[in-house]
């Protein structure tokens, strides 16, 4: 049986790049950071952002533009915006 085409969405590539840059950007200042508990502090409290990104380019290489990948994009932004708010980088 053939196997389905996934469903792309120029958009959606858009905000994965935007993403990926974000994501390496917030983890180098992170892994820049001297003092132990802080860098330890932050590097927990992203971690749900950042595999919340690996899960949604993961799931989008494989099905593409889907309900689950356009609500994993707004959970990544939500848990972004919620990050930037509560800690300064």
């Amino acid at each position: 049986m053939a196997r389905k085409r996934r469903k792309l969405n120029k958009e959606m590539e858009l905000d994965i790049s935007l993403a990926t840059k974000k994501v390496e950007l917030i983890t180098a200042q992170i892994n820049d950071i001297q003092e132990e508990e802080t860098l330890s502090e932050y590097s927990l409290a992203f971690d749900p952002i950042k595999n919340t990104f690996l899960l949604l380019v993961g799931l989008y290489d494989t099905e593409g533009f889907t309900d689950k990948t356009k609500e994993l994009l707004n959970q990544y932004k939500k848990l972004l915006v919620s990050f930037e708010e509560e800690y300064e980088i």
